[in-house]
């Protein structure tokens, strides 16, 4: 599949960074996660490949601090995708490979020269769990 430029522009620029970086298209489908990410979602990208929203959003198993599930649709990237806004949340999620891990998440929507939007990005990192 051809991907818009600003795609391919973010998905280079997620692979040079040092922090977590989640890159989406239009109705959420992961289109790549970088190495970073790999560490705290327990797997590397190439084994999972491409993931539909409905898979990605539920894999990781998110929880707020009291252990309740967070529903995909109030998940930071999910809201962006629904709104073309940016969004912010610290929560936990269980990695691929079990470990709990407390996270923040920043997401934005990615915003073609043409003024269409193509998908989201979203930066995390691991977060001190008694903040």
């Amino acid at each position: 599949m051809a991907y818009p430029i600003e795609l391919i522009l973010s998905r280079h620029l997620a692979e040079s960074l040092a922090t977590p970086v989640f890159l989406t298209d239009t109705t959420g489908n992961l289109l790549f996660y970088n190495e970073p990410a790999e560490d705290i979602l327990g797997k590397r990208f190439e084994d999972t490949g491409e993931m539909s929203v409905e898979e990605w959003g539920t894999i990781f198993k998110n929880k707020d601090d009291d252990g309740n599930s967070i529903p995909s649709e109030d998940l930071p990237l999910v809201k962006t995708l629904m709104t073309q806004l940016p969004y912010h949340l610290t929560f936990w999620i269980e990695s691929l490979q079990g470990t709990a891990e407390r996270i923040s998440v920043t997401s934005f929507p990615i915003i073609g020269r043409a003024k269409t939007f193509l998908g989201a990005i979203a930066i995390f990192w691991r977060s001190d769990s008694t903040a």
